[in-house]
């Protein structure tokens, strides 16, 4: 049996605001095997990366369970929670907004070292050591060793992101919550990160959730996918399976909206009509109910509950 690392069970993270509660994160439930890839997915404001913070504690859920290694950690203490901080880490979208610009990048990589204090050792022993660390990391990455006393704004995007993955491998994780971190990025230089996770991966038995917009990519990265619509979790299921047999008409209409690299290929366009409702305040039905081409009645008597229809593949429909 594969072990599963972390297990989200009935989770919610509401905002309040003057009409009411946003539904951010509504009922999300879903668990990862230890070393697999996640892929969330789904349109902007859908609650993705607010699923993801709200893993990791930056922002504190409003009820249900994160199960990480067998253990609730909505349960901990903050002092608990500082200590699972080295295991669970993320990498943010914008590699320029989430790195300090006053700082060097051996800082920037030092910074999660000497607040966990990882190393041991004072003085001009603990000085080689630090050194050391951060220019294996800079290595591991891909970073020059000669960008050592470098700033952010000296460098381009991609070494940025460089940056921030070092950050996150420095304390050695066991879960990384990547938050689109190529969608700033040039296409070109998208591959090559993206080729850096996996590598990293594989040498260290890395847990991913990969939050995206983009299909084509967690196509090839996830071992599983999550698609997301208005704070919840839809479907569900393998990478293969979701692409060749997708079951819930939201996941159909963003899998047609992949393009096509043959010229003289076609394929069926889904279209998606109407705006997506308010999530101030959610009525009890179907969250796709206003924008879906195959409601029926039963879409209005109340949230469609995610299903196993087949072995791994779950869905939240009531007209299948």
């Amino acid at each position: 049996m594969a072990e599963i690392i972390l297990e989200v069970k009935n989770l919610k993270k509401y905002f309040k605001s003057p009409k009411g509660n946003v539904h951010a994160v509504d009922n999300v439930n879903f668990s990862i095997e230890r070393g697999k890839t996640l892929g969330i997915v789904g349109e902007s404001g859908c609650g993705k990366s607010s699923t993801g913070r709200t893993i990791l504690r930056l922002i504190e859920p409003t009820s249900g369970q994160i199960i990480f290694e067998g253990k609730d950690i909505t349960k901990v203490s903050d002092r608990e929670m500082t200590k699972l901080r080295r295991d669970m880490q993320i990498i943010f979208q914008d590699p320029f907004s989430s790195l300090d610009p006053r700082m060097t990048v051996s800082e920037l990589i030092a910074e999660p070292l000497n607040y966990h204090k990882v190393l041991e050792g004072s003085g001009r022993e603990l000085a080689q050591k630090k050194e050391e660390y951060i220019l294996n990391l800079m290595d591991t990455v891909g970073l020059a060793r000669r960008l050592y006393n470098s700033y952010p704004h000296e460098l381009d995007g991609g070494r940025r992101q460089r940056i921030g993955i070092a950050r996150a491998l420095a304390l050695n994780p066991k879960l990384i919550v990547c938050d689109e971190p190529v969608s700033a990025l040039d296409v070109s230089i998208q591959a090559q990160i993206l080729n850096l996770l996996k590598d990293l991966q594989k040498e260290r038995g890395l847990t991913y959730i990969f939050i995206t917009h983009n299909l084509s990519v967690v196509n090839h990265f996830a071992d599983e996918i999550a698609v997301m619509y208005l704070g919840s979790v839809v479907e569900k299921a393998p990478v293969d399976e979701l692409f060749s047999n997708p079951l819930h008409p939201y996941t159909k209409a963003l899998l047609s909206a992949i393009p096509v690299p043959e010229i003289r290929e076609r394929k069926e366009e889904v279209l998606i009509q109407g705006e997506v409702v308010s999530p101030i305040n959610l009525p009890d039905e179907c969250r796709f109910r206003k924008r879906c081409s195959c409601k029926c009645e039963q879409c209005s008597a109340g949230i469609p509950k995610l299903q196993e229809v087949k072995p791994g593949h779950f869905v939240a429909c009531c007209n299948l």
